[in-house]
């Protein structure tokens, strides 16, 4: 299931981003130690009520030099298509504005569930004038204040409120879910029309998610595939050209609801940085990952080539270390074949589960060839291992101390772990505990 979508929007200086920052808390900060994983503020994670969802920080849009009331249409009007629920910041020191009404009259037509806030009423004395904000046509306008963090606990709950409306899809646990993500024109959908012309597949349509996606559900030999449609990534039109950032969050949506994602780069102008940073979010995710090179057919090669481009991509792609790699053309089908038994492989790996008592047997090995540094004079020790969850897998190290495990000595075990059960083209995680 995707996670839902929270947008906040509203005119510039009501505290849209210092809302955001109070939503989703720490992790805004959070800055993760591996190669080529970058971060973009332009949204983040939070968590209410056991709801996981994604939050949009419409204040971090940069759109230039567009007039004041172009701005804050551009940015209402991506919130209306990208989010399940928004929030509408106003604010009430100043009372309802002009421009205040005029976010409303876009909102009035975006048919979401709009759930109203008025901001920077930081002592009671100021709670008489958010009934004004009754007039935007919203409902019950909720007092809160950002600086202080007062009131987002009542506002959060309307907002959950509307996620129990929300419509999952229902498939199969055995249905493999995977999606294409990449920047605009590395040939997603050339890819996925290859793949459905090449295995002459029944093709049917099946509506998702409340998100007007559409699945691509087809079976071949003997396996059922469900492709998540990422066409969308960026639509056409000024709005999502002038904010190209947006087209990360269409790519997060599909990631969620994945098993495999599929990261298409293209072979002929090689990767970029775009390409890493998408790249970093189904990693972060925890999906099962394969990198597909396209348009391998217009590259001038010799017997070197995919070797040297290999090593490129295994240099900007760190973190993937563990994704296959694909070289294909889907504009002339040739290595189409190759895909997708990587991505059935993958799929396997992310459920895989091993016995508790084989994965002892690697990690004592493990220890036993190369013992763990001390620090200041004590040595961590390793009591035994089990595995905890499965897509993406991970393990629970039991030790006397978990500050001790550090973070190269958790690789090592990671790379023990994968030499012995495999794990190709999914993540997996290693936790320290302290045993009881």
């Amino acid at each position: 299931m995707a996670k839902p979508v929270i947008a906040i929007v509203g005119r510039p200086n009501v505290g849209k981003s210092t809302i955001f920052n109070r939503i989703v808390g720490e992790r805004v900060s959070i800055v993760e130690d591996i190669p080529g994983v970058t971060r973009d503020r332009i949204y983040s994670s939070g968590e209410w009520l056991n709801y996981q969802f994604n939050v949009i920080d419409t204040g971090g849009i940069d759109i230039g030099d567009e007039p004041f009331l172009a701005q804050i249409r551009q940015q209402a009007e991506i919130a209306i298509d990208e989010a399940d629920v928004i929030i509408f910041m106003t604010n009430g020191r100043e009372g309802v504005t002009a421009a205040d009404e005029e976010v409303a009259k876009i909102l009035y037509r975006s048919k979401k569930p709009v759930v109203l806030a008025v901001n920077k009423v930081d002592n009671p004395d100021m709670r008489a004038s958010v009934y004004d904000f009754y007039a935007l046509g919203f409902g019950e306008p909720f007092p809160i204040s950002g600086s202080h963090g007062l009131g987002l606990g009542d506002l959060l709950d309307a907002v959950a409120e509307h996620f129990k409306n929300l419509i999952t899809e229902e498939y199969d646990e055995e249905t493999i879910k995977f999606s294409l993500i990449g920047r605009p024109n590395v040939g997603k959908s050339s890819l996925v029309n290859a793949l459905l012309g090449e295995e002459r597949v029944i093709v049917s349509n099946i509506a998702g998610t409340t998100r007007d996606a559409v699945d691509t559900s087809y079976r071949y030999e003997g396996q059922d595939f469900v492709i998540i449609d990422t066409a969308g990534m960026r639509k056409k039109g000024k709005v999502y050209e002038s904010t190209e950032k947006y087209s990360v969050l269409r790519a997060l949506k599909a990631i969620d609801r994945s098993d495999v994602v599929l990261v298409v780069i293209d072979g002929e102008e090689g990767i970029i940085e775009q390409d890493k940073r998408i790249a970093g979010y189904a990693h972060e995710a925890g999906r099962a990952v394969v990198i597909v090179v396209n348009k391998w057919d217009a590259v001038e090669k010799d017997e070197k080539t995919m070797k040297d481009f290999e090593v490129k991509i295994r240099d900007h792609f760190q973190f993937l270390d563990y994704a296959p790699i694909v070289f294909l053309s889907a504009k002339t089908t040739r290595r189409i074949h190759t895909l997708l038994p990587q991505i059935v492989r993958a799929s396997e790996n992310h459920a895989l589960r091993v016995q508790t008592t084989v994965l002892n047997d690697v990690i004592m090995d493990a220890v036993a060839m190369n013992p763990a540094p001390t620090d200041k004079g004590k040595r961590l020790k390793i009591y035994y291992a089990t595995q905890v969850a499965v897509k993406p897998p991970a393990f629970a190290i039991f030790v006397n101390e978990p500050e001790l495990m550090h973070f190269s000595y958790e690789r090592f075990l990671q790379n023990r772990i994968r030499d012995a059960f495999g794990f190709e083209g999914t993540p997996i995680k290693i936790f320290s505990r302290a045993r009881k």
